[in-house]
């Protein structure tokens, strides 16, 4: 029962994303957080992203039947039952994560959670994913807000380096999700869902991903300028570094295991980047 939650929340990209709130609550100036106020924005974020993950899975039951990746989903199995009570319970869960950011951090915190999951759930899961390959670029703005809540708990104001962080993962979102695009060709065009790669093939893609990649590298170098340190730097040209290598190998071999290599590089980009940003601060800050 625990592993069919685990999955129907997609606790794995609410982990990140939970993550991803408290580095940028490190690095923004003002008067840190205390203990309970950390769990409270840790928690928000991480119900409204499975509240959103939830209602993916959901919505799109009718395409994650047609997918070898996610024909083992408990709402295709019949684990789990799609009855409209599941929907009170995704509706609890935003509620729930709202709220207690709302109480407990401001109104601002809230409000860039609540767009997060909106965004995830309605912008790209409803609007968009059916219906144009800029369905992850629009809607893979749901990471930006994560950060943008971790630095508002702080100081709803926004200092520099969270706004270029957010930045890095709006073009963090597509470059991560157009490997793996690439890799799951098949799956998305059998479902008729027009991912990049459906419409415009493999090797162009991993030209365009190449592209953002060098972009959000770029942008990622910034927060230096901004007051973080050597050691946050070195992070960033070093996970930076290598994920535009393995953008080159997809290039040149746009086959399975290198379109997951690639996929598996951005995670490993993004981790040494917030791992980098907040042992900065603690240790240079």
């Amino acid at each position: 029962m625990f592993k069919q939650l685990f999955s129907l929340l997609k606790l794995r990209i609410g982990i990140i994303m939970m993550f991803t709130a408290l580095a940028a609550m490190v690095v923004t100036p003002g008067q840190p957080l205390d203990g309970p106020q950390v769990l409270v924005l840790a928690f928000a974020v991480l119900v409204s992203a499975g509240s959103a993950g939830a209602f993916n899975q959901y919505f799109e039951v009718d395409l994650d039947r047609l997918m070898q990746r996610t024909r083992n989903r408990p709402f295709v199995t019949g684990r789990f039952h799609k009855s409209p009570l599941w929907l009170l319970f995704i509706l609890l869960l935003l509620v729930a994560g709202v709220a207690s950011a709302a109480l407990v951090l401001n109104g601002a915190a809230a409000l860039y959670i609540f767009l997060g999951a909106f965004f995830y759930a309605v912008i790209y899961t409803v609007w968009l994913k059916r219906r144009t390959w800029m369905n992850i670029v629009i809607g893979g703005a749901s990471g930006s807000f994560a950060v943008l809540a971790g630095a508002a708990a702080v100081d709803p104001a926004m200092s520099p380096v969270p706004i270029l962080l957010a930045l890095v993962l709006f073009f963090w979102t597509p470059s991560h999700f157009w490997s793996l695009a690439i890799a799951k060709h098949q799956d998305y065009a059998d479902a008729g869902v027009p991912m990049l790669p459906v419409v415009i093939g493999d090797k162009r893609t991993a030209e365009v991903v190449m592209v953002n990649t060098l972009i959000l590298v770029g942008i990622s170098v910034l927060p230096f300028f901004f007051g973080l340190n050597w050691l946050y730097l070195a992070a960033a040209v070093s996970g930076g570094g290598y994920f535009i290598y393995c953008n080159y190998l997809m290039i040149l071999d746009p086959s399975v295991k290198l379109a997951m290599k690639s996929f598996f590089a951005s995670l490993v980009q993004l981790v040494v980047l917030l791992a980098g940003a907040v042992l900065d601060v603690y240790l240079l800050g």
